[in-house]
């Protein structure tokens, strides 16, 4: 009995999936791969007039009708194979598991085979909506044999010409419509100014660095912490773009430490991370780094907005303090080694013409696309030199990957099991050497489909 017998839903659990997956499968030659080509409208997909070239699951980006989904090409089904054959078709039965909706390719012009009722047995068991595709259908002379596919009890058939075109915009709008709705659009537009929430702990010169960056006295500046009670938006021009910065009042130690106005004063605070696209977290060079300073460090990453640490009062410390303080980012900041980091001082203006280029490449980090295929390779790199380790006498593995959306960077990935914490750590550090994202969180999702009762 083969695994697809017994597909378990992925439950989903954190994964925020904008993308929805189309699974492309079939007997050998029936055309998938050229059909492929034509679905994302580019000559990516191998085509061989030889059965079997397709061996693994490919992923491709496609869009139609504004609606972005992702394709997965695979290898032919044969419930029989042995061997290398039979490696194809687990790979097909997992990318069925794996997908919310199937593309079935039949052959029109030979009709339907003993192979595509065993397919059309695995589909009805995985429970997912199909469209029937009768490919080569390249004229009006053989739409009667399209007809016939019928039989098949999936449906209508698509009658298409992947060679030629013929029929592929219907067969779009059918796939489009099996998929899931669509998830609302957030048409909370990046356009204006980019929002940069400036924080920190009291007294480290927040407000000091608005005003250096406006080159005017725009919000009271006092050496007793806790002046800035009220978030304060300023348009500040920097390197001739102009940015919303939000002066923020300290973070306390506890919320729950603060009273009064100090207290709602800490909650504004925590609102403008939310609000913000970039924080720049003030730290006093000065001062030994706390653990208040890491908590706010924190809560921008929890909150999947981009960091720059901003070194503040640099001019008042001596090369002693400095090489303590670079013991101080070896020791504590090891978690944040990808945020942009500054040194400034925002009372002498020293440095301070560094913010803008390292709010700009955290922005660049934060809003960073991966395509689908640039990903799986990567992804099949790793997992060939480094595969999860086995536990239990099961090895997880990484079916294929996508990335579900940026502002942070999210990405899914779809397994055979659940990943330890240690290694999806580890596939992030990979993702930032491969691709970077200074200055951003990176969120690595799972979706795992746990195999049971294959022994049955």
């Amino acid at each position: 009995m083969t695994e697809i017998d017994h597909l378990d839903e992925f439950d989903g659990a954190g994964a925020d999936r904008t993308v929805p997956v189309v699974a492309v499968v079939g007997r050998p030659n029936v055309g998938k791969s050229t059909l492929v080509n034509r679905i994302i409208g580019r000559r990516e997909a191998v085509v061989q007039d030889v059965p079997g070239v397709t061996r693994d699951r490919v992923s491709y980006d496609a869009v139609w009708n504004g609606r972005d989904f992702v394709v997965v090409d695979t290898g032919g089904w044969a419930p029989d194979a042995k061997g290398m054959a039979a490696q194809v078709t687990e790979q097909a039965e997992l990318a069925i598991g794996t997908a919310d909706a199937v593309l079935f390719v039949v052959d029109a012009t030979v009709g339907i085979q003993d192979v595509d009722e065993s397919v059309v047995q695995v589909l009805r068991r995985a429970g997912k909506p199909v469209v029937l595709a009768a490919n080569k259908v390249d004229d009006l002379r053989t739409e009667g044999e399209a007809a016939a596919l019928w039989n098949l009890g999936l449906g209508e058939p698509y009658p298409v010409s992947a060679l030629h075109g013929r029929g592929s915009g219907d067969l779009l709008d059918a796939i489009l419509a099996a998929l899931p709705e669509a998830p609302p659009e957030d048409f909370d537009p990046p356009a204006g100014p980019r929002r940069v929430a400036i924080v920190g702990k009291p007294n480290v010169g927040k407000s000091s660095l608005l005003n250096r960056l406006a080159r005017q006295q725009r919000v009271v500046v006092d050496d007793v912490a806790g002046t800035t009670v009220d978030p304060v938006d300023e348009l500040v021009e920097v390197d001739g773009r102009t940015y919303r910065f939000i002066d923020t009042a300290g973070i306390r130690r506890r919320v729950k430490e603060a009273s009064g106005h100090e207290y709602y004063a800490s909650l504004r605070t925590h609102a403008a991370i939310e609000r913000a696209e970039v924080c720049v977290v003030v730290v006093d060079a000065g001062q030994p780094m706390t653990e208040q300073d890491l908590r706010i460090m924190s809560s921008v990453e929890e909150a999947g907005r981009a960091l720059v640490i901003a070194f503040n009062k640099w001019d008042l410390t001596d090369d002693e303090r400095r090489r303590y303080l670079d013991r101080e980012i070896e020791r504590d900041l090891t978690g944040f080694g990808w945020a942009a980091k500054v040194n400034i001082s925002a009372r002498t203006g020293r440095h301070v013409d560094r913010l803008g280029p390292a709010i700009e490449e955290a922005l660049g980090g934060w809003e960073q696309r991966i395509s689908t295929g640039k990903l799986n390779a990567f992804l099949g790199r790793i997992a060939a030199a480094h595969p999860h380790p086995v536990r239990g006498g099961k090895q997880p593995r990484v079916l294929f990957g996508t990335q579900a959306h940026a502002g942070p960077p999210t990405f899914v990935l779809f397994t055979s099991g659940q990943l330890e914490d240690q290694y999806l750590r580890f596939v992030e550090r990979r993702l930032r050497e491969e691709f970077g994202f200074t200055g951003t969180p990176v969120h690595v999702q799972v979706r795992a489909r746990e195999k049971r009762g294959a022994n049955r």
